[in-house]
């Protein structure tokens, strides 16, 4: 039986440290300076609050009557400050309220209203993709919980939430419509996020803005990249890769983004809109003859095709970039209204300036920002700090000052993008005076892997407002500004964005353990303490990695070493390099040995099985459960992709010991695990191939944008780039996944083609032919890449049973 909600999770709120009633001198003026350098017209109270309510009818809709919202316009409650506050409707009100959230904005009154669900009913919120809400343990209209005394009222520290990473776009919401959108857009509302990302549709910008200077559709072709690939066309590191883009994509996405920046300005948003960073198509050098434009290198081609490589970037210090940069910034206020004042522009990221000089470095970020400055005059820079990371060996001190200072301070925010694992704030003396933003990266690729560093979420963002040389807490002039979700794919460990997601909230460190029971509690509905036990294991394991490397998913199964065996020794090494493995920035401190390329292992993976196994035994009480089960497959395919690393190493150890059995057992046992686990993603609807290929069809409008659309979706979960005969993609796999349907049709033939040619070399007694089999996979690649084989969308299968039969099967 499920024991009341109330009591118990009262109780443990005791235990976890609470947000000041007032927050610390933190600077409300210069929030408020911030705030109104942001330049937008905010919506009405009336409007917000409607927005709010709209919310909990899509999400409650049976207490869409329980709860009255109340814009705080006029500062009586908030101040100067971002707030919200929950109290009670005393008596019986006509509309049935019972209780009263007021806040700054729409986005407060979501964060209260979520924090009183999480806090007073037990509700949890994640995406549909990680389970869902789970919604049972709110009591019915008439019988909510109470707050106590004059109410609750909670301040954020910081002003502002930011979410989303310049290729979120393209990892995960590519295929979106507006029906997911509005789904996401509420999320992030009750998660207090009010600086996000708006991206969509900024190519029927850049079509109107190039047009306006004499460029034609055709050379757009060979400039803008495929849907799945538009991130990185933006960033100009490529062009025309899963190309061209049609009217139809166009002008969908553009009337799908202004739906977007609708609903995120109703909400109270501040959306971040693109600026201009000199990415030009080619025919700008015809045009413009005397221009400074520079042809760039290389981005991880394979043989530096002309058709997709080397993208050509407009010198900041050129008049003409300028002219550009205003343009795009004037045509988005013509096309959204004057909604914002905040533009992203990476114009560095992954591309290092042509010289080392201040002087330089100075001049081109004074021209990006006048070139944003003057389409609008209080624009704001938010950057990247990506950079400062991927390429630290070339911003040192002396680089990094002379960006950061090349425009006024407060007019630029920079994203310590990596502070998760690689807080900058920390060696550049909180960005020499610049003010910052605190973000959690956690993600590469959208891969699928447990993971997080739950203590450093959980206390960074607070060391970095109370630190010693912080000017946030004791002067008026603010450098930390706020706390971000920097992913570059979401819908994964959804125990990871709901701690996060509090720290907008919280101005003391949280007590990890403790929080985590409330977690498991609103989690699955109901008290369990196996499931109790478990979270406590998967704290110090799973989720408690501190060896300060970057977590890209590279298990055997889903990144197959593309290697001969007779290139690495027997004799495993354990050694870590800090080199750029295949030379790319986002490979930076992989985790890599001597010669084999080792898979991320920070834990004990006995510790994390005994904590699947409690999991499984809980499984009759909770396998009811969506989020639950989604947390059970989740659990059980990573301590089976875990151990089949293992096997494909004994594989190998056997290859060099000439032990012919001995390779065609571990290679039976490790083709069996690839079907064995595919068996087990196919129980839950989040992990299926069939998803992802058929939302991207249904964008297109005609068969060839169907079959386009299909292409660029396989390609970026596989080969991601281009290929030749026998070299595969420098990026193959970047963006693997643990889905159902492409571990048996691509992942299983790859490592068959392997392992066959690798017995038949033993058999044989001659070398292993690694071009042999590079030909023969990239060839099936090349074919699936292209297939339009129809994969399933709704799961089959006994998740809990195959669970219990798998463990049994393999740890038991």
């Amino acid at each position: 039986m499920r024991p009341p909600p109330l009591p118990y999770l009262l109780l443990l709120l005791v235990f976890l440290p609470s947000p000041p009633a007032v927050a610390a001198a933190a600077g409300p003026a210069s929030w408020e300076a911030l705030r109104a350098a942001a330049g937008r017209r905010a919506a009405s109270p009336v409007t917000q609050e409607g927005a709010a309510a709209g919310i909990l009818r899509r999400l409650l809709p049976s207490h869409a009557r329980s709860f009255r919202f109340q814009i705080d316009h006029k500062g009586g409650v908030c101040g100067e400050s971002s707030c919200f506050k929950i109290s009670n409707v005393d008596g019986s009100g006509k509309d049935g309220a019972e209780l009263l959230i007021q806040g700054t904005t729409a986005v407060e009154l979501a964060s209260g209203l979520h924090w009183y669900l999480k806090y007073w009913c037990g509700l949890h919120i994640s995406w549909d993709k990680t389970g869902g809400a789970q919604l049972a343990s709110v009591p019915p209209p008439g019988s909510l919980p109470r707050v106590k005394g004059v109410g609750v009222k909670i301040q954020r520290p910081v002003p502002w939430n930011y979410y989303q990473n310049v290729v979120t776009s393209s990892y995960s919401f590519v295929w979106w419509d507006w029906r997911r959108w509005e789904k996401e857009i509420d999320w992030m509302a009750l998660q207090g996020i009010n600086l996000p990302l708006a991206f969509t549709g900024q190519e029927a910008i850049w079509q109107k803005v190039f047009k306006s200077f004499n460029v034609t559709d055709s050379d757009l072709d060979e400039f803008f990249g495929g849907p799945a690939f538009l991130a990185w066309a933006r960033m100009g590191n490529l062009h025309a890769w899963g190309g061209p883009l049609s009217q139809n994509w166009l002008d969908q996405q553009l009337a799908l983004q202004k739906k977007i920046l609708s609903r995120m300005i109703e909400l109270g948003m501040i959306p971040v809109l693109p600026s201009f960073s000199g990415n030009v198509p080619v025919v700008f050098r015809k045009l413009f003859p005397s221009a400074s434009i520079t042809r760039l290198g290389d981005w991880n081609t394979v043989d530096a095709d002309p058709r997709w490589c080397c993208t050509y970037i407009l010198d900041p210090s050129d008049a003409l970039f300028i002219d550009v940069g205003q343009a795009f910034i004037k045509q988005q206020i013509k096309e959204y209204g004057d909604i914002t004042s905040i533009y992203n522009c990476d114009t560095f990221n992954e591309n290092t300036p042509p010289t080392n000089e201040a002087a330089y470095i100075s001049s081109l970020g004074s021209a990006i920002y006048e070139a944003m400055s003057r389409g609008n005059k209080d624009a704001v820079w938010l950057m990247q700090g990506w950079l400062f990371y991927s390429d630290a060996a070339f911003w040192k001190e002396p680089q990094m000052k002379a960006l950061l200072h090349s425009v006024p301070i407060g007019k630029m925010m920079v994203l310590d993008l990596f502070a998760d694992v690689k807080p900058i704030w920390q060696m550049s003396s909180q960005f020499y005076g610049v003010p910052y933003i605190w973000c959690m990266l956690h993600n590469f690729g959208g891969n699928i892997e447990m993971y997080g560093v739950l203590d450093s979420i959980s206390s960074g963002p607070i060391d970095a407002r109370t630190s010693y040389n912080s000017t946030m807490v004791y002067f008026t002039f603010i450098s930390y500004v706020g706390v971000g979700m920097c992913m570059e794919g979401i819908e994964h460990n959804p125990v990871v964005f709901d701690l996060m997601s509090e720290m907008a909230f919280r101005s003391q460190k949280v007590k990890v353990e403790d929080w985590l029971k409330t977690y498991s509690y609103r989690r699955y509905g109901q008290s369990n303490v196996e499931i109790q036990k478990a979270w406590g294991i998967l704290y110090h394991t799973i989720y408690n990695c501190t060896d300060g490397i970057a977590d890209h998913n590279k298990d055997y199964i889903v990144e197959f070493p593309d290697m001969s065996p007779s290139s690495f020794s027997s004799q495993f090494s354990k050694q870590r390099s800090t080199s750029l493995a295949r030379k790319h920035p986002r490979f930076f401190l992989s985790e890599v040995s001597a010669s084999l390329p080792q898979p991320h292992l920070w834990y004990s993976t006995k510790e994390a099985v005994k904590a699947l196994e409690l999991f499984i035994n809980a499984g009759n009480d909770l396998s009811k459960s969506p989020t639950f089960r989604y947390d059970l497959v989740d659990q059980t395919r990573q301590a089976l992709s875990k151990l089949a690393n293992k096997v494909y190493l004994d594989a190998m150890n056997s290859y060099q010991k000439n032990d012919s059995s001995g390779l065609n057992f571990h290679t039976k046992k490790f083709l069996e695990l690839i079907v064995d686990i595919d068996t087990l993603l196919a129980s839950d609807d989040n992990f299926l191939l069939g998803p992802w290929l058929e939302s991207a069809k249904s964008l297109g409008m005609t068969e060839d944008e169907r079959t386009q659309y299909e292409w660029n979706a396989r390609t970026q979960v596989t080969m991601w780039y281009d290929v030749t005969k026998t070299e595969q993609s420098k990026l193959h796999d970047y963006a693997n996944k643990f889905w159902s349907g492409l571990l048996k049709s691509y992942y299983l033939p790859r490592a068959s083609k392997y392992f066959a040619r690798l017995s038949r070399s033993l058999q044989e007694n001659r070398s292993f032919q690694l071009e042999e089999w590079r030909l023969d996979w990239i060839s099936y690649s090349n074919e699936w890449q292209s297939a339009k084989d129809l994969y399933p969308v709704k799961a089959t299968g006994d998740a809990l049973a195959i669970s219990r039969s798998l463990f049994a099967k393999y740890f038991g």
